[in-house]
């Protein structure tokens, strides 16, 4: 009998592991999105200092393919070019610019001083977007102010571009930044920018 409730709580067990997740993955609200990535973010500045760049990419990998819709923002990024891309140089962006993303993340998020992160508020944004608001507060209390600007798609809410201190979104800089190499070299040329990038900061 004994041995019959144990299995019975096992599999209950296995079915909150394995099934819960999935099912709140689906209803994750946007502030949860954002919420979930930067707590994996400060796991991973936590113990920054016993981990090599390489594995600080590994473990926000997953974060940041769950929690950003990395094709969009990349289509967003160089514009009309997307359009004129081929289907094997729009895999092959979408795959240099994930790297390239992660890549600065593992770089610039190298240590731990006491930051937290704090939710501030959720509010509606531009062309059908949510707008999650949140601080980076530091040791000393001085803040950053992060807004995520997120968007719902059929799996679920996604980030598509970041706003610090209330100035320019990284998606402008980044497609400021693009427009001179796609002018100068193509897709092609930026496609080898990015994935270049990408491995000098991997490599440090």
């Amino acid at each position: 009998m004994l041995r019959k409730i144990y299995y019975i709580k096992l599999l209950i067990l296995l079915a909150i592991i394995f099934i819960a997740p999935a099912v709140n993955a689906a209803e994750m609200t946007s502030s949860k999105v954002v919420e979930r990535f930067q707590a994996n973010l400060l796991e991973v500045m936590k113990e920054a200092n016993t981990l090599s760049v390489q594995q600080r990419y590994a473990r926000l990998r997953p974060s940041v393919e769950k929690s950003f819709h990395l094709p969009l923002m990349i289509q967003i990024a160089i514009s009309n070019h997307w359009k004129d891309s081929t289907t094997s140089e729009r895999r092959q962006l979408v795959n240099a610019f994930r790297r390239m993303s992660i890549s600065i993340l593992a770089t610039l998020f190298d240590g731990y001083s006491g930051e937290t992160f704090k939710l501030v508020e959720e509010k509606p944004g531009p062309q059908n977007t949510t707008l999650v608001v949140t601080k980076l507060v530091k040791s000393d209390q001085s803040t950053v102010e992060i807004s995520y600007v997120t968007r719902q798609f059929k799996n679920g809410w996604r980030i598509i571009d970041v706003i610090l201190d209330r100035g320019i979104s990284e998606l402008m800089v980044r497609r400021s930044e693009y427009r001179l190499i796609l002018k100068n070299r193509g897709v092609a040329g930026l496609i080898s920018v990015l994935n270049g990038k990408a491995d000098e900061l991997v490599s440090r």
